[in-house]
């Protein structure tokens, strides 16, 4: 109740000072170091291009670590004006647009630099379009990387393959999607809220968890899971949103600088996660605490044969027409950026 309150307060009193105009407050869930964390290194540049690009006429505040509430309660503070701006993960999103789902076709995408051309060219841009058109208060500024791709822990076995899987109960976000694809590879999908999955798996609640590399490092899971396999299936980028009542009461030259510093801001967190993963910090560093297994192409190609099926059934079966457009959309814009078909 303390908290609540507390939160309510803050945010009320953001809202005032938000009155004096030109000032971004940014709230984030994330830890606040620019140098270990992609999305507070977005934040970061974005402020410092931004403040620089506008002489100080905007100015940006950076909240991390959840100070002003949940990454979902940023999605909202950001629609009512409270804050200005937020970078939200599609779990947090999902309430609000469930469209945002489309983005978990498992096994998708060949390497980063494909993730790359397809959220900065035409899906990127519809999607973003789609997103403002849905809320209405808010403008999409870009996509920034969250860590990477997916790989999946646990502490029973290594998996290499589809029978690997059996008996292992595998932590996912709230998201039927993802327990759709953990299921569909033949595990047992467990939702579980982010502040408890390392208890959660040093007590043996559940087996494993997925998450990119940069994150399954931070959070110190190699000392509650002693096998990692580089299954690569999800790509989960950051939506990065500003209030569309403030974007608008900027002046021509100050838009421009905002979008300038996002782009900016996007390039940070994709250059800070590839310096992760390939640093001690990252796999470089786990693989001298976990047992590591990379897929080969067969066997990462059976695994998006069980997969791709049940997702994309999901999505035909629980969300609407203009989803299964983005699907497709998505699909075909995935293959071009891999060079090669879409996998049916």
């Amino acid at each position: 109740m303390l908290k609540t309150l507390g939160l309510a307060l803050t945010a009320s009193m953001i809202a005032t000072s938000a009155l004096a105009g030109g000032v971004i407050k940014f709230g984030h869930d994330n830890k606040t170091d620019p140098f270990e964390n992609p999305a507070h290194a977005c934040t970061a540049v974005f402020s410092n291009i931004l403040q620089s690009g506008t002489n100080g006429s905007v100015s940006v505040e950076v909240y991390g670590s959840n100070q002003l509430g949940s990454a979902a309660e940023h999605v909202q503070q950001v629609r009512d004006g409270i804050i200005q701006a937020t970078l939200t993960s599609t779990g947090a999103l999902a309430s609000y647009y469930p469209r945002i789902d489309v983005l978990n076709l498992p096994f998708a995408f060949n390497g980063n630099a494909a993730t790359y051309e397809v959220f900065d060219g035409p899906f990127g841009k519809a999607l973003a379009a789609d997103i403002e058109a849905t809320l209405g208060d808010v403008v999409v500024l870009g996509f920034p990387d969250t860590g990477g791709f997916f790989a999946v822990t646990n502490s029973k076995r290594p998996i290499a393959n589809l029978e690997d899987f059996d008996g292992i109960r595998v932590r996912t976000m709230t998201l039927p999607s993802h327990q759709k694809i953990i299921q569909a590879l033949g595990a047992e999908a467990y939702p579980l809220s982010w502040g408890e999955v390392y208890s959660g798996l040093q007590t043996g609640v559940i087996d494993g968890q997925m998450n990119p590399v940069p994150i399954i490092s931070f959070a110190n899971f190699s000392e509650v899971q002693k096998y990692m396999t580089l299954t690569n299936h999800l790509f989960s980028p950051y939506t990065f949103m500003l209030n569309r009542d403030f974007y608008e009461g900027l002046s021509d030259s100050e838009r421009v600088a905002v979008h300038t510093a996002a782009e900016n801001c996007v390039a940070a967190s994709r250059g800070l996660s590839r310096i992760i993963e390939a640093s001690d910090r990252g796999l470089a560093g786990l693989m001298d605490k976990m047992e590591v297994t990379a897929l080969s192409a067969e066997q990462r190609q059976a695994m998006a044969s069980a997969t791709q099926p049940a997702f994309e059934n999901h999505v035909i079966e629980n969300l609407d027409p203009k989803a299964v457009e983005l699907l497709t959309l998505f699909k075909g814009e995935v293959g071009k950026a891999n060079g090669q078909t879409y996998l049916d």
